[in-house]
């Protein structure tokens, strides 16, 4: 379950978070999100070759002292070589699959840039979020829409994280229609019984495909990469922007190179250390939050077709989609089913921008056509990376192993959120049986940073504005900033206030007082 941003940076963000993928964004203006082939190579991770136009940048050779350092600090990277690209600059990069033991193989990694366009002070590393989001095309979108004061003095860079985009793309070969056309509201055994048919038919082929190296896609091996491109680059410091799970990645990354740290902002946080469980349950309550106030809105809003009854018109609509063939969707390739639905909701409420859409559909669905439903349920999957996103989500969160837990506790979900809670909880059901050990993020306090930004959002459907605040007062330098609205994520949304306090500390350092709010 879960949707995605409207919104100028909205339409452009995938935002999955631990939820049944929660991914922002729709169509990147059409010229990015192209090559997600799969590599040629026989190592699943082992990325594409490139050759280069540009000269490698120039970095003095050194002998360092790692010792006590997480193990990435001691892989000596290869300088980058830029060549033009669609994103703007790109290259990519040889790192270990395991940092911990680098004589065990290589995986490919791409990286985009948008260099400064003024007196730069350095590179700032952007993350979308996901998992499943690459950062290239990312890059190249934010270098156009963040404020100059930025762009004028920092390089914008996107890595493609392991498994994602062009960094050695994983392909579980489970159709994500497929997948997210199937009900996760069980009313019976057959029901049950379709769920974890098409989940076990999705472990089985990432298993068989993949099971070497689903062991190094988490976010620690992310981080790691992260950080080895910043080196590659010749760069000493980590200014980093990240969006919802890309907050779990600079929580990481501040945990495990604090002393790289120059500036970071973290937009519509993830919180670590909670379970899966925990962290779906909590995500479902933040869409029921946006629910209600969608409901507010079209009770109040001029001209919204189901003013009348707005909650009624939800709950029919998902009432009708549960009948044997769904709601009938004269523009669309089928029928408006329960997980049609469920993604369409989802969809529709990670961005108040999206509220007149959702109006139009559950009016329509009312009439007989779903087809308008379908068409963001197609939305929330068309870019979705799914096998990335289980891949991460299974390894860096603790799960049951039964699957059973799982069904159990999407029925006490639904207590709380009783529009969301049993389909984001039973999503996850495939890590029950995901073929690699768990290895939880803990919670991360980041001593030895200099202070972090943590902007937390009072609507957010997915990243509730409580996990934002439990993240600013953990991390020994966390500094929280409030946004009052709606919405996940809000830098370069078009939030004037916002956006100066981000201008000001990544430019000049400038820190704001802990709870100010826009």
């Amino acid at each position: 379950m879960a949707a995605r941003a409207t919104s100028t940076l909205g339409r452009m963000r995938r935002l999955r978070v631990v939820s049944r993928p929660a991914i922002a964004l729709v169509v990147l203006s059409g010229l990015l999100l192209g090559a997600c082939a799969k590599a040629a190579s026989e190592d699943p991770l082992a990325g594409q070759t490139t050759t280069s136009t540009t000269e490698r940048d120039e970095r003095p050779s050194t002998t360092r002292d790692v010792s006590g350092l997480d193990p990435a600090e001691a892989f000596d990277p290869e300088p980058l070589d830029w060549a033009p690209c669609t994103y703007g600059e790109c290259a990519y990069l040889d790192v270990p699959i395991d940092y911990e033991d680098p004589d065990a193989g290589r995986t490919r990694i791409h990286v985009a840039r948008a260099p400064a366009d003024g007196d730069r002070i350095g590179a700032l590393f952007v993350n979308p979020g996901g998992p499943g989001a690459g950062g290239a095309d990312f890059a190249a979108i934010l270098s156009m829409i963040l404020p100059s004061e930025i762009t004028d003095r920092f390089d914008i860079v996107g890595v493609d994280p392991r498994g994602t985009g062009e960094s050695s793309p994983i392909d579980c070969g489970v159709d994500a229609t497929e997948l997210y056309g199937t009900d996760h509201t069980l009313e019976d055994e057959e029901d049950e019984r379709a769920l974890l048919e098409i989940s076990k038919a999705y472990v089985d082929d990432c298993t068989l495909h993949y099971g070497d190296v689903l062991q190094h896609v988490g976010t620690r091996d992310v981080a790691r990469d992260m950080n080895t491109v910043l080196r590659a680059m010749g760069e000493e410091e980590m200014n980093f922007l990240g969006f919802s799970y890309g907050t779990a990645i600079g929580q990481v990354y501040a945990d495990l190179f604090p002393d790289r740290v120059r500036a970071m902002i973290l937009d519509g946080v993830l919180e670590l250390g909670p379970s899966g469980i925990e962290l779906a349950t909590t995500q479902a309550i933040g869409f029921e939050t946006a629910l209600d106030r969608f409901v507010e809105y079209c009770r109040a809003a001029e001209g919204c077709q189901t003013a009348d009854d707005p909650l009624g018109a939800v709950e029919r609509v998902i009432e009708l989609s549960e009948r044997p063939g769904g709601i009938p969707a004269s523009r669309a390739d089928r029928p408006a089913g329960a997980g049609e639905v469920q993604m369409g909701l989802a969809m529709a409420l990670y961005s108040q921008s999206l509220w007149g859409t959702l109006d139009r559909a559950l009016a329509e669905a009312l009439e007989g056509d779903g087809s308008r439903l379908v068409d963001l349920a197609d939305q929330y999957v068309g870019i979705g990376d799914f096998e990335i996103y289980f891949g991460v989500n299974c390894l860096d969160f603790e799960w049951p192993s039964d699957p059973q837990e799982f069904f159990a506790a999407a029925k006490a979900a639904a207590e709380q959120a009783p529009h969301f809670g049993e389909a984001i909880v039973n999503d996850y059901v495939r890590c029950a049986d995901w073929p690699v050990e768990q290895e939880p993020l803990e919670p991360v306090a980041a001593p030895g940073t200099p202070p972090i930004l943590v902007i937390s959002t009072t609507g957010d459907p997915a990243t509730p504005f409580e996990a934002g605040v439990a993240v600013a007062e953990r991390l020994e330098q966390g500094v929280l900033v409030v946004n009052d609205g709606d919405g996940h994520t809000v830098v370069a949304d078009g939030n004037p206030c916002i956006d100066d306090i981000v201008v000001r500390y990544l430019v000049d350092l400038a820190v704001p007082e802990d709870g100010t709010t826009c």
